[in-house]
């Protein structure tokens, strides 16, 4: 089963997160599949607008910790005590930028969110250009508690520096109304009419040339970029790999291999365990 479907719809091309079993997690393959298949449309002389969407339940659960987290063996992700800095860089940075190749396409990317989009997943939306959210679906980087920073570094150019404080230091996840509130998304609606509304938006934006979307989508992302994106985004690859090896984060992935990725993570979220001295708050 491919992992990232492309299909072209007249002006629209249609980029859909494919692993449903699996919550649409990230694994070694996806970041490269996504850049292929936004590479693909931006190549596409007809295309005009992109839609990115996730099959299943949600449109992403974010990396995949029954491969990275609960797996005993070498990973890319954890290297346990012989961590290499450079090297979880080099594999972190490169999923970033093939991320990025949402921001950087020419051509406007329309995200919708159901379910939920979280950790990774969260990463990968925030790079498009515009997010259609359902009312009840959730958004968060929830490992910002204990394992992780969020790579792109989105978050604070959406919503500002206090509200991105709000969302990373607690790792909370906010629904699809709240996140349209504080400005991080553009339009939340009941779930039964996400489709309606992102397809409302693609088909107006299929009535413009090309070159005008690409005109505008350059002038806009310069003047974030003027406000050091890039220099913010590699800060944050190297905070993410730092967060994965610090002594709580060996915690955390023991615990995991330990009790399974959905009791560990639960522990994180709820704050029932203390990942310094790797015991639960309950059994003191």
């Amino acid at each position: 089963m491919k992992k990232i479907l492309y299909k072209k719809d007249g002006r629209i091309g249609r980029i859909t997160l494919n692993r449903p079993e699996k919550l649409n997690a990230i694994d070694d393959d996806i970041p490269n599949l996504l850049q292929d298949a936004i590479i693909k449309a931006e190549n596409d002389p007809d295309i005009h607008v992109i839609i990115l969407s996730g099959n299943g339940k949600a449109f992403c659960g974010g990396y995949d910790l029954s491969s990275y987290a609960e797996n005993k063996e070498f990973n890319n992700v954890y290297q346990g005590k012989n961590w290499d800095p450079l090297s979880d860089y080099n594999f972190m940075w490169g999923n970033t930028q093939k991320f990025m190749s949402i921001w950087r396409c020419p051509k406007p990317v329309l995200c919708k969110i159901h379910g939920f989009a979280v950790g990774g997943g969260s990463d990968i939306a925030l790079c498009s250009d515009m997010i259609f959210m359902a009312e009840n679906a959730r958004i968060g980087y929830m490992s910002t508690r204990v394992w992780g920073c969020p790579t792109t570094a989105m978050w604070v150019y959406r919503v500002g520096a206090e509200r991105a404080k709000r969302i990373l230091f607690t790792g909370d996840q906010i629904t699809g109304n709240e996140a349209a509130a504080m400005g991080l998304v553009l339009k939340s609606v009941p779930e039964n009419r996400l489709n309606d509304e992102i397809e409302m938006m693609a088909n107006r934006l299929t009535s413009v040339p090309i070159n005008q979307l690409a005109m505008q989508k350059m002038v806009i992302n310069q003047a974030v970029e003027a406000s050091g994106l890039l220099d913010t985004q590699k800060l944050a690859t190297l905070l993410d790999g730092i967060s994965r090896h610090t002594p709580e984060g060996h915690n955390f992935k023991k615990r995991v291999e330990e009790k399974g990725w959905k009791q560990a993570v639960d522990e994180r979220d709820k704050g029932t365990f203390d990942w310094t001295n790797n015991s639960s708050f309950t059994d003191r």
